[in-house]
């Protein structure tokens, strides 16, 4: 049982985060802090946090749990803010999208009070964002990964897994440079496809013409690109050599896919058609609960 929680960014994240334990009943008090007022006091009128701190030093005064829900481009700037006021017994854990750079921030800010922090990440997001888009079910049977750091202690990190197992999430660990690299791939890389391609089509002359024709395959395929764009401007930027060979061997594969086209070679596309949807629907059946 979570005695306080702190948000900090009570958007999709985090306010999915505070609704999720407040419905498992698992947290007492929550507060929210941010940038901006108005997100706060729509967070409160909807019931996400129970009120908004008066500043750093307000939010931590018997905190158990923070939780930075912020764009990992402010994450440096969030952790040297909030250091002063963190008391040994106060855990923090964040829902960043990239961790190498996340704990970077936070050896620069903490200091010697890093190992008071547990790197997380929840894998849940969806195109739509701010608090109004929050819902206390949207990390149930997720996957979130932690990437606890050396200084970390076991009680800290079991606290993080314990509050999102709460939420119903699926936890698992990685460390900081393996997550980068795998989520430069399944993350990173189709979310600049998504904006790439309607980017694409939104510059055309007729790209009014292309849109009114648009029908489920180009919705489903562009469904991330109404995703949030400053945070994944941050997300790109700082797993940018990640993403840079993610995208390369992508630009290969589109490379090898071209010369099967421009050869009308029809049994060579039906093969990597084939190959392609075999594997997407072994891995869609790895998804459904047993006996489904």
């Amino acid at each position: 049982m979570l005695k306080k929680l702190v948000v900090c960014g009570v958007g999709l994240i985090g306010g999915s985060f505070a609704q999720g334990l407040k419905a498992a009943g698992k947290v007492g008090e929550v507060v929210g802090l941010g940038r901006t007022r108005a997100p706060l006091e729509e967070a409160c009128s909807l019931g996400v946090i129970d009120r908004i701190a008066d500043g750093w030093a307000d939010a931590l005064a018997g905190a158990d749990l923070v939780l930075l829900a912020t764009p990992v481009g402010q994450m440096e700037t969030v952790f040297a803010a909030l250091a002063p006021d963190l008391a040994a017994g106060t855990v923090i854990t964040d829902g960043g999208s990239t961790k190498s750079d996340v704990v970077a921030a936070a050896r620069l800010g903490l200091g010697r009070k890093i190992s008071q922090f547990v790197p997380g990440h929840p894998i849940a997001g969806a195109e739509k964002s701010g608090v109004a888009a929050a819902k206390p079910d949207l990390y149930v049977d997720k996957r979130v990964v932690l990437t606890p750091l050396p200084e970390n202690s076991a009680a800290d990190v079991a606290k993080v897994q314990a509050a999102w197992e709460a939420c119903g999430a699926k936890v698992s660990r990685l460390a900081p440079e393996e997550h980068d690299r795998v989520f430069a791939a399944v993350s990173h890389l189709p979310h600049l496809l998504a904006f790439a391609l309607v980017h694409d089509f939104a510059q055309r002359p007729n790209s009014d013409q292309l849109f009114g024709f648009a029908a489920g395959g180009f919705r489903d395929f562009t469904r991330i690109a109404s995703s949030h764009p400053e945070m994944w401007r941050d997300i790109c930027v700082a797993n940018r050599h990640a993403l840079l060979q993610e995208l390369d061997a992508y630009m290969m594969e589109l490379m090898r896919t071209r010369v099967l086209l421009a050869g009308a070679d029809a049994a060579g596309l039906e093969q990597l058609f084939s190959t392609a949807r075999a594997r997407r629907d072994a891995w869609l059946d790895s998804l459904l609960p047993p006996g489904e």
